[in-house]
């Protein structure tokens, strides 16, 4: 079966700034910047959008962030839009530190259970980022 367990997976959205969003990812979490694509000023209207993807080199996931020139679409995250990351033991406060210096704010979750076993952390586009302390498996 081509889609199982192994399947590369990319978590697209819509960005405000490429550039804010770049710093936040990389300088605060650590991401690599694994693929850029800027528009050109006379690029059509289907292809007037930049992107960044982010993401550790050896991990099953990246991120895609997008800002179309011409048809702008707005990011609306909502207070349940979560990025967990399980880091399996406390969170660091110079990582939180460090997220925030770099565009980031500490925010209350919404769901009192990431309170509890994390830190939720809003990146510049309103998305949450949540570092657990907890563990998880799939298997």
């Amino acid at each position: 079966m081509p889609v199982d367990g192994k399947a590369h997976v990319r978590i697209a959205r819509p960005s405000r700034d490429l550039a804010a969003a770049e710093r936040f990812w990389t300088g605060g979490l650590g991401l690599s910047v694994l693929y850029r694509h800027e528009a050109g000023p006379d690029a059509p209207p289907r292809e007037d959008h930049s992107l960044l993807m982010l993401g550790w080199p050896d991990a099953g996931w990246h991120l895609e962030l997008v800002v179309s020139e011409g048809e702008f679409v707005r990011p609306v995250p909502t207070v349940e839009d979560l990025l967990v990351v399980y880091v399996a033991e406390e969170v660091p406060q110079e990582l939180v530190d460090r997220l925030e210096a770099h565009g980031g704010r500490r925010v209350e979750a919404h769901n009192p259970y990431w309170d509890t076993w994390g830190v939720t952390i809003e990146d510049p586009d309103g998305y949450r980022l949540v570092l657990s302390t907890r563990d998880w498996s799939n298997s």
